[in-house]
């Protein structure tokens, strides 16, 4: 494995994909932000607690992890229309193991399951493990998220453990999902794809 590039070298102002561009975020993105977390739909797919977001916290979040250094977070725009439609980042990027985790938000309801998410996974695992030289990606999900989970299934993320009956929604219990994704298994299927 390569050793992990300097910070600033891992943040770029631009990843083109065939659906949606991601883009370094700017200041103004706050505003989408605000509308974004205060849905209590993305609350509930996104957040262990019930409530939204209240604006001091989102704006709090928004200034602290995404325009942060210590987040690689990427705006994700339709490629078409340039509109902006969610957000995805690293946290936790550990150069000494190889390692991050990825979070992915389509703040935009009527972008859900057009396939927007799972290409900006796509093209945040090929920056991950092509242009940070990581080893591993990981990230948690809901149980009942079963959208998002069949997205990270189809971008190669394995289910490698479980938090049992760790949030309650809708009436009961459900499960938090521990998923991962290593370089080897990414570029076999990268190599399978092209």
């Amino acid at each position: 494995m390569a050793a992990a590039p300097e910070r600033e070298s891992w943040r770029p102002e631009a990843i083109l994909g065939r659906l949606i561009v991601l883009r370094r975020h700017r200041a103004e993105n706050l505003k989408a932000f605000m509308r974004w977390y205060s849905d209590p739909e993305i609350a509930r797919l996104t957040r262990y607690q019930q409530a939204p977001l209240s604006n001091d916290d989102i704006q709090r979040f928004f200034y602290a992890r995404i325009m942060g250094s210590d987040f690689l977070a990427m705006a994700i725009h339709q490629r078409d229309t340039d509109r902006l439609i969610g957000t995805c980042a690293f946290s936790q990027l550990d150069g000494d193991n190889g390692s991050t985790l990825f979070h992915i938000t389509i703040g935009e309801r009527d972008a859900w399951g057009k396939g927007y998410g799972t290409e900006a996974t796509e093209l945040m695992l090929a920056h991950a493990f092509t242009r940070l030289a990581l080893h591993r990606v990981a990230l948690t999900v809901f149980e009942y998220n079963a959208r998002a989970i069949r997205s990270y299934e189809k971008c190669g993320f394995v289910v490698e453990g479980r938090a049992r009956e760790a949030i309650f929604r809708d009436g009961r219990f459900w499960d938090e999902i521990h998923m991962s994704v290593l370089f080897d298994e990414w570029e076999a299927r990268y190599r399978t794809a092209r």
